[in-house]
């Protein structure tokens, strides 16, 4: 049985969702705002904000001028800018990505948020946890932790229909 064949993405937005709600619970709706990283994180934002029934504008991030290797890798052809709703000042941020692995995405992306303003609160959600970061970063809410080997990668490709697919790790 593949690891594709285990993973249930609505059963794994499902949890998030409830993982999303028990961090919520008691800040007022109107102070959260959902960003999700470009493009899978986006793609997961998009479904977890109508769920959770959020009415703030959904904000996505894209960290491509954030990475720590921009100056190794360049820029990548098909960069798209962020979009941050306006006022991020003592407001609850809702980060949203896809696969959380060595935490540096997650890092790049809290730089991005702090430039545009100083948020109350940052909850952080995955999909998937690969639980081998090289940074002191963790998940707040987690669909699911996996272990692959150190040569496979996880993929979501979307964003309708979203699929996870196994496939070998291209180091950048």
């Amino acid at each position: 049985m593949s690891i594709e064949q285990n993973l249930d993405l609505d059963k794994l937005l499902d949890s998030m969702q409830q993982g999303l709600n028990t961090q919520i619970q008691n800040i007022n709706k109107n102070d959260i705002i959902m960003v999700g990283i470009h493009t899978g994180g986006l793609w997961i934002a998009e479904q977890l904000h109508e769920k959770l029934g959020l009415t703030s504008t959904l904000g996505s991030l894209s960290i491509s001028f954030y990475r720590d290797d921009f100056t190794k890798i360049g820029l990548h052809p098909e960069v798209k800018p962020s979009q941050l709703p306006p006022g991020l000042d003592d407001k609850h941020i809702i980060l949203i990505d896809d696969v959380l692995f060595t935490g540096r995405t997650i890092r790049a992306a809290l730089n991005e948020i702090f430039d545009y303003g100083r948020p109350a609160s940052v909850i952080l959600g995955v999909l998937l946890d690969r639980g081998e970061h090289e940074l002191p970063i963790c998940a707040d809410v987690c669909g699911q932790k996996i272990t692959l080997e150190t040569h496979q990668q996880i993929k979501l490709s979307g964003p309708k229909p979203l699929k996870l697919t196994l496939g070998e790790l291209v180091r950048e």
